[in-house]
């Protein structure tokens, strides 16, 4: 038995926003659900452990595969994932779901969608959990510009843009990319450091240059890479690659949107060694939203709801009982 099969409860689907969405949903249907969303490259699967132990404490969870990933469709323009059809799938879900208001908990890429969630569709938030992504205000000009600007036109963002090319050097050897990215915050923040002269988070030298043969810092059993790599062999990169290319037309088409978050209940978790997203980022929070509560795991670096799934559960289960309790 895979560890998707042994690891997940039976996966589901539904016809949402002009696509079809996998999910997994556990434990009681009553109160408010939580939908988890992942990153890159990331699945549902990456919620696991929050899953079973949600599902212990009586809590109604769901999460997807998100637009591009494992099980759900992938769309072949890259405007189709675009911010307005990733919160759309979401609204989609809960209408599927029967539920007016769910309480959005996103990782990575995930929680860009979540923060969002909440100032293009209000009404059917309850509350938002950021793991290690902060709320961050609108970029002054074009983000794609600024990154190319700051960090030199190998960060792996702004390389991603390139059409084609970031989806077949990952996809050249499945295994391999997610062993390299799947690391703990030791290996993540060497790979972080730019060359001489070269650019910061340059992940396409670094993948090449890496030796496969290396098997240290890995943060996943074989079973559970075997998940990843198996779904990923499957679908490619191309999927996930193309919210980053939406990454300028996200920017241009948020212009009015509401600057801050308030009379909505907000939980903040930072990673005290996440290389990609540092607690730093989310220094500016307090100032942007009314009702935030901040919370730092000690130790994690990037997949944090992975590497600390205990630590993670228990700051998410804790605000929950407070802020919604059954």
């Amino acid at each position: 038995m895979s560890a998707l099969e042994s690891q997940m409860p039976p996966v589901r689907h539904a016809a949402v926003n002009g696509i079809e969405m996998a999910y997994y949903e556990a434990g009681p249907r009553e109160g408010v659900p939580i939908i988890f969303c992942h990153g890159f490259p990331e699945l549902a699967f990456s919620w696991r452990h929050q899953l079973k132990a949600f599902e212990a404490a009586g809590r109604w969870v769901v999460a997807p595969d998100q637009r591009g990933y494992g099980l759900t469709s992938r769309p072949e323009a890259v405007s189709d994932y675009d911010m307005e059809h990733l919160t759309g799938d979401l609204v989609g879900l809960l209408d599927h779901l029967g539920v007016e208001k769910a309480i959005f908990c996103g990782h990575d890429w995930g929680g860009i969608v979540v923060w969002q969630m909440a100032l293009m569709h209000r009404e059917r938030v309850a509350g938002v959990i950021g793991l290690n992504t902060p709320f961050m205000p609108r970029a002054p000009a074009d983000p794609i510009g600024l990154m190319r600007m700051r960090f030199g036109p190998d960060m792996y963002i702004v390389w991603f843009q390139n059409p084609g090319d970031a989806d077949q050097v990952l996809s050249a050897d499945v295994e391999k990319t997610m062993r390299f990215f799947m690391r703990r915050p030791a290996a993540l923040a060497a790979a972080a450091e730019p060359a001489e002269g070269g650019s910061t988070f340059a992940f396409k030298a670094l993948l090449q240059a890496w030796d496969a043969s290396d098997t240290g810092n890995q943060l996943l059993t074989p079973q559970e890479l075997a998940a990843f790599v198996e779904s990923f062999e499957r679908t490619g990169f191309t999927g996930g690659v193309n919210w980053y290319r939406n990454f300028t037309r996200n920017w241009e088409r948020s212009e009015g949107l509401p600057a801050r978050i308030d009379d909505l209940p907000c939980l903040m978790i930072t990673a005290e060694k996440d290389a990609v997203l540092s607690p730093a980022m989310a220094e500016g929070m307090p100032g942007m939203i009314g009702d935030l509560e901040m919370h730092m795991v000690a130790g994690s670096g990037h997949w944090t709801q992975q590497e600390k799934p205990q630590e993670v559960n228990r700051l998410i289960l804790d605000w929950l009982d407070r802020r919604f309790p059954k």
